[in-house]
């Protein structure tokens, strides 16, 4: 099995691996065919686990390797790569944040972002974890279109590593979108489909970071950067605060230790 995946393209890989994520996702959002509630402390430690995994994955996975890589794609400084990608990315979040009508888990409708719309409060909600499901989708395409550089910083096991790291958290994130839906009204049906769209863009995502980094090789460390600056803005612009909205905010934070460390774990064992 192994040997037949890494035998194909990096671009089809990222779209196996990208499709992997979604599928996650969906599988998550399954859950509210069992459940129409979801307890509000376990809901703090999914989105404190996905925050964690998506630091961990910033740096270990995207940030570490653009800073190796650099010296055998640029001649500017190591650290200038890094730092221009990583703000680029989150600029580009800050942009679509702006732009995108949204509303976060726990909020009223009053306090809905983006541009002003009268669309449905369950459709808000979708996008708001939609817009972190693009950064997520575009970290695991870069990463596996890297391979076609040949850099000795960039492995097979590492993109794979990322790809189940981002795999894992989607699994709860799936779940914290359709059950909140259900306890909103929807039906169980619609609630799941909406849960697993959210998940859509990623292999969207995942396919246009390979193939612009298969492409166009001195952007890579650019991109990976993008990648993270973009996953760091969606983790302190939304996952933490949502997360700590109730007054029990240790369960968050105990939940963002252990999905820093499983990614970490993935990462260093993997990669």
């Amino acid at each position: 099995m192994f040997e037949w995946f890494s035998s194909l393209s990096p671009i089809l890989q990222a779209l196996i691996a990208t499709l992997f994520t979604w599928l996650l996702t969906a599988a998550g959002s399954a859950l509210v065919f069992f459940f129409k509630r979801i307890n509000r402390n376990l809901l703090n430690g999914m989105l404190g686990f996905a925050a964690g995994v998506m630091i961990a994955a910033s740096f270990w996975s995207l940030l570490a390797p653009a800073i190796e890589m650099t010296p055998e794609v640029s001649s500017l400084p190591v650290w200038f790569p890094a730092v221009i990608g990583f703000l680029a990315g989150g600029f580009f979040l800050w942009l679509a944040d702006r732009l995108i009508p949204h509303l976060h888990l726990g909020f009223p409708d009053d306090e809905a972002e983006g541009i002003p719309t009268n669309w449905k409060r369950s459709v808000l909600l979708v996008l708001a974890i939609t817009l972190h499901n693009i950064p997520e989708g575009l970290a695991v395409g870069v990463a596996f279109g890297a391979l076609a550089t040949n850099l000795s910083s960039v492995t097979l096991l590492g993109a794979i590593g990322l790809a189940i790291g981002i795999g894992i958290q989607n699994f709860p994130e799936g779940a914290a979108v359709s059950i909140p839906l259900r306890r909103e009204g929807l039906s169980r049906r619609k609630s799941f489909l909406y849960g697993q769209l959210s998940g859509i863009v990623e292999p969207i995502a995942g396919v246009i970071g390979a193939v612009a980094v298969v492409l166009m090789r001195p952007i890579l460390p650019y991109a990976l950067s993008f990648a993270a600056g973009a996953m760091i803005y969606v983790v302190v612009e939304e996952l933490i605060p949502e997360a700590q909205l109730d007054r029990k905010t240790d369960v968050a934070t105990i939940g963002a230790m252990i999905g820093f460390a499983v990614m970490m774990t993935l990462d260093v064992a993997l990669g």
